[in-house]
């Protein structure tokens, strides 16, 4: 198995990303190996400085980068050699089993979008991120951002989405599926919701448990939580404020710890035929190294797979 990194992305690149590829290396010997896609000129000596340790690392060179400014879509049809939309080609070409970038979001959307393309049946993909539960592990949010405004039927099917990934990735059986809303009541929340809420309680590939609010976000209510992009974001960013302000005050516990974006290292983007994770633009050695795990375990777990066959039937 070959899990693929753009090792151009992120605002700590390619240092961050080198380091972080040869410990997940080393995490994964035997077991997958890591492509870096980038710049020779750039990488090649960071490798040689690894020695040994790097040895495992395949390289493919990429003549250009999509930077963080840059307009995404422009940038990725004007920049067929970059870094993400090479890592693209190959992903697409089956030549890797896990594309990730910690670089430019957008360019990440675009590539998928264009690149590998959604899962036929699937309205729009969605970015998920990972919740932290009280009582141990993680629940699954999404969308956190590829999506400000949604459709009912967009909300119903991030409903599907999340919970195929909680059961074959995140190994949680019959996942809870809730809705947040501003109420725990069925006609509590926006014309939307409360559309989404008659769609999700109907189907039958969920385990819907009706609307959640707010303060059940690290509880076991849900495993599953569904919002819009807009939504889902806000409490992304809320949750690692917290951690940063603790961590400010020197305050540090195994559960406020998890909020540490670190932990997770990078967002799946689900609904596309293939798998592809974005990384935090700030990614250390460790959210590199979290990522690419992320991306092995997404690729093992068959996934992609999982959601092709769902929709289809």
């Amino acid at each position: 198995m070959k899990i693929a990194l753009d090792a151009m992305g992120g605002d700590f690149a390619p240092q961050a990303a080198v380091d972080g590829a040869v410990l997940a290396a080393a995490k994964l010997a035997g077991k997958a190996q890591i492509v870096l896609i980038g710049q020779e000129e750039a990488v090649r000596p960071m490798l040689e400085q690894h020695g040994a340790a790097a040895a495992s690392l395949e390289f493919v060179h990429a003549s250009q980068i999509i930077e963080m400014g840059e307009h995404p879509a422009k940038a990725y049809q004007q920049k067929q050699d970059s870094s993400i939309a090479v890592g693209y080609r190959m992903l697409h070409a089956g030549e890797v089993e896990a594309f990730c970038s910690a670089g430019n979001t957008g360019a990440m959307l675009v590539g998928a979008m264009f690149s590998v393309k959604p899962v036929s049946g699937v309205m729009r993909p969605a970015i998920a991120n990972f919740t932290p539960k009280l009582a141990g592990g993680f629940g699954i949010l999404l969308d956190v951002g590829a999506n400000a405004e949604c459709k009912p039927e967009m909300l119903e099917q991030f409903g599907e989405l999340g919970s195929l990934y909680a059961q074959y990735v995140l190994g949680i059986d019959r996942p809870k599926v809730g809705l947040m809303s501003l109420g725990e009541e069925e006609g509590k929340g926006t014309a939307v919701t409360q559309a989404a809420h008659q769609l999700l309680k109907v189907n039958p590939h969920i385990h819907f448990i009706g609307n959640i609010e707010g303060r059940d976000l690290f509880n076991d209510k849900a495993d599953v939580i569904v919002c819009d992009g807009s939504t889902g974001n806000t409490l992304l960013k809320m949750a690692e404020s917290i951690y940063d302000i603790l961590d400010a005050k020197q305050i540090h516990d195994p559960f406020f710890d998890k909020f540490n974006y670190e932990a997770i290292g990078g967002s799946p983007i689900l609904g596309i035929n293939d798998n592809a994770i974005i990384g935090h633009g700030v990614s250390t050695p460790l959210a590199i190294c979290n990522m690419l795990l992320q991306g092995y375990q997404m690729a093992e777990s068959g996934i992609a797979d999982q959601i092709k066959s769902t929709f289809k039937s």
